[in-house]
C-alpha cells in the first residue's frame, strides 16, 4: 500500500469473516457498525451462490448486521450480468447448489438444451453424472462459465470443498477453458470499488481466504487484510509466496487497524 493512500471504504468478505453458518462471529456486528459510523463506504463481496442478494441481506440482518441488499455483490450477480452481455438470448444450464433464479432473472434457463453452462457452488447437485455431462457438452463446443473458483468454504463442522476443486478436471476432460467470474478474478473487486464510488487504491478488503480474498484484492490495488477466522490456516499463510498487507485475529480488530492507518495518514 502506498504511503499517500487514504482508505475511503471497506470491502467485506462475508462467510468466515462476519458469520459462519450465518451466525455472527464474536464482535463482528459491532465492528461493522463502528466502522460505518466513521463515514467509510462499504460493500460486501461473496462467492456464496446458494442465496440471492436479498436473502443474504436478510440473513445478515438476522445475525445483527444492518445491511441493504444493494450493498451485496455475489458471484451469481456478476455471472448473470456477464452471461447476459456475452451470450445474449442463450439458453443456460445452471449447475449450482441453491435457488438463485431471482439474481439470474435476465437469463433464459434451460437445463435440457443449453447453449451455455454456468457452474455455481458445489453441493449434492455435483454428481458424477452431472459433471460428466458438463465435460461432454464442453467437447461438443458448449462454453462453460464458472461463478467462482473457490476451493473451500467453512461450516460449523469443518471445511467443505467448493467448485474450484472440480474446474481443472472439467477443463482437462472437456478440452476447453472455463471462464471464471467471481473471486479471485479482478472483475468482482473492481465492481465493488465502482459500487462505492472509489478507486481500488482507496479500498480495504478484509477476508479469510489468503489467495481468493486478500492477495487477489491486492493485485487490483486494494489494501488486503487477512483474518484468522473462517477458513484461515496458518500453514497456508506460512507457505505463501506473497504476504497480506495486514493480518489480524478477527474483524473485531479492524476498527483499531483502521484508526492506526488513519493516524499514519494512509
Amino acid at each position: 500500500m502506498s504511503g499517500d493512500t487514504r482508505i475511503g471504504g471497506v470491502l467485506y468478505d462475508i462467510d468466515g469473516v462476519l458469520v459462519t453458518s450465518w451466525r455472527e462471529l464474536e464482535g463482528a456486528a459491532d465492528a461493522v457498525r463502528r466502522i460505518r459510523e466513521t463515514g467509510l463506504r462499504r460493500a460486501f463481496l461473496t462467492n456464496t451462490t446458494s442465496r440471492t442478494c436479498d436473502e443474504i441481506a436478510e440473513r445478515l440482518r438476522g445475525a445483527g448486521f444492518d445491511v441493504d441488499a444493494d450493498e451485496i455483490v455475489t458471484a451469481a450477480r456478476l455471472t448473470g450480468e456477464y452471461v447476459g452481455r456475452r451470450y445474449p438470448d442463450a439458453r443456460v444450464w445452471v449447475l449450482n447448489h441453491g435457488d438463485i433464479r431471482p439474481d439470474l432473472a435476465d437469463l433464459t434457463l434451460d437445463d435440457e438444451h443449453p447453449d451455455v453452462v454456468v457452474i455455481g457452488g458445489a453441493g449434492a447437485e455435483f454428481t458424477h453424472r452431472a459433471l460428466s455431462r458438463v465435460a461432454e457438452l464442453m467437447l461438443d463446443g458448449v462454453p462453460v462459465v464458472a461463478m467462482h473458483s473457490g476451493l473451500t468454504w467453512a461450516t460449523d463442522d469443518g471445511l467443505r470443498i467448493d467448485s474450484g476443486a472440480y474446474l481443472p478436471g472439467l477443463a482437462a476432460a472437456g478440452n476447453a477453458e472455463i471462464t471464471v467470474i467471481g473471486k479471485p478474478e479482478a472483475a468482482g473487486f473492481r465492481t465493488c470499488a465502482d459500487l462505492m464510488g472509489l478507486d481500488p487504491a482507496e479500498v480495504l478488503m478484509i477476508g479469510d481466504d489468503l489467495h481468493s480474498d486478500v492477495l487477489a484484492a491486492q493485485r487490483v490495488g486494494m489494501t488486503g487484510v487477512l483474518v484468522r477466522t473462517g477458513k484461515f490456516r496458518s500453514a497456508v499463510l506460512a507457505g505463501a509466496a506473497s504476504a497480506p498487507d495486514h493480518v489480524i485475529d478477527s474483524v473485531a480488530d479492524l476498527p483499531a487497524l483502521l484508526k492506526g492507518l488513519r493516524n499514519n495518514g494512509k
